[in-house]
C-alpha cells in the first residue's frame, strides 16, 4: 500500500457529510466492524446495515471504487498490511525502490506521513484526549507494547512532571492485574498499539473498559482492535521504506500533547518542575558549568 493512499476508513470519514441518510447508515455499519464487515457478499452487507443493495453500490462508488469487488480487494490489502512482518515490509519497498538516496526517500516518506496524519486528526478529538489526560480527579495510566513501550515511557516521563497520579503500566501481562486493581471509573488509560497488534494489549483494554475507565488509543492508520473500546482514537501514518514502521509521527503527536497539557495548568507544572530541579541539585545528577 502506498504511503499516500487513504485507508477505506479515511475515505468514509471524508465523504460522510455528502452521504444520504441510508448511505450514512451503511457507513456507520461498516465502521462498527471495520474492516471485516465489508469482506462478505454485497447482499450480506446490505442486510446487516438494513439498507438496499443499490445503496451499497452507490456508496462504494462515492468512495472512489468502480465496483464492490474492487472495494473488497482494497479491504483485503489493508488486512494484509496490518499483519506484515518486518521482512514483508522490507520486500514491499525493495521491489519498487525508486532512485535517489535513502536519506531523501525516507525523509519524503516521513513528511508525507506527517502531512496525512495532521490532515485526518480531528482537532476536537485531540483536545478531548488532552482534557482527559489533564484531569487530575482521575488517575492516568500509560501502556505500551513490545515496540511501543519506549513511546509510553517517553510520555510517562513528561506526564509525571506535569501532574501527580501517573502510572506507567509495564508491558508484561502478568503484572497487569496489580495495576488494574486500583483502576476506578473515569480513570484514563493511554494505550499505544500499532501493527502487528498485540493480544495482551487488547486484553488489558478490555479489562480497563470493564472497570469503566476511559481509553485514549494512539495507533496507526489501520487502527488497533482496541479502537472499538476507545473514548478517543488518534491514528497516525507509520509506513516508511524500511523493515520497521516509523514512530516519527506518533512522537510529533506526543510532543504536541505534552505541550498542550503543560500549558493548561502551568502554575502547578512550574512548581513541580522547580521542586524536581531542587532534587536534581541535591543529588548532583547534572554537571554544573558555572
Amino acid at each position: 500500500m502506498a504511503i499516500a493512499e487513504q485507508t477505506i476508513s479515511d475515505r468514509i470519514h471524508g465523504v460522510l457529510d455528502a452521504l444520504t441518510r441510508a448511505e450514512r447508515q451503511l457507513a456507520q455499519s461498516v465502521l462498527e466492524n471495520y474492516p471485516a464487515s465489508g469482506l462478505g457478499p454485497l447482499t450480506a452487507l446490505a442486510k446487516d446495515a438494513a439498507v438496499s443493495v443499490p445503496t451499497v453500490a452507490r456508496m462504494v462508488q462515492k468512495l472512489g471504487y468502480k465496483s464492490y469487488s474492487e472495494f473488497q480487494a482494497a479491504l483485503r490489502e489493508e488486512l494484509r498490511a496490518k499483519v506484515k512482518t518486518p521482512i514483508a515490509k522490507h520486500d514491499t519497498w525493495a521491489e519498487a525502490a525508486p532512485s535517489g538516496h535513502i536519506l531523501n526517500r525516507f525523509t519524503d516518506a516521513v513528511i508525507d506521513n506527517i502531512r496525512l496524519t495532521l490532515g485526518q486528526i480531528d482537532p476536537d478529538a485531540f483536545d478531548h484526549a488532552c482534557d482527559l489526560m489533564t484531569n487530575q480527579d482521575h488517575h492516568l495510566y500509560i501502556v505500551g507494547g513490545r515496540i511501543t513501550h519506549t513511546l509510553a515511557e517517553y510520555l510517562f516521563l513528561h506526564m509525571q512532571v506535569i501532574r501527580p497520579n501517573v502510572t506507567h503500566v509495564q508491558s508484561t501481562s502478568n503484572t497487569w492485574p496489580h495495576y488494574l486493581l486500583n483502576a476506578k471509573e473515569g480513570d484514563v488509560f493511554v494505550i499505544f498499539d500499532v501493527r502487528r497488534y498485540e493480544n495482551n494489549t487488547l486484553k488489558l483494554a478490555e479489562l480497563a473498559h470493564q472497570r469503566k475507565a476511559k481509553i485514549v488509543l494512539v495507533t496507526d492508520q489501520w487502527r488497533s482492535p482496541v479502537h472499538q473500546l476507545a473514548t478517543v482514537c488518534l491514528s497516525n501514518r507509520i509506513v516508511v521504506p524500511s523493515a520497521w514502521d516509523s514512530a516519527t509521527t506518533i512522537m510529533l503527536l506526543l510532543e504536541t500533547m505534552i505541550s498542550s497539557i503543560q500549558t493548561f495548568n502551568w502554575s502547578q507544572t512550574k512548581a513541580r518542575m522547580e521542586e524536581l530541579e531542587d532534587m536534581f541539585d541535591q543529588t548532583k545528577l547534572f554537571r554544573k558549568f558555572t
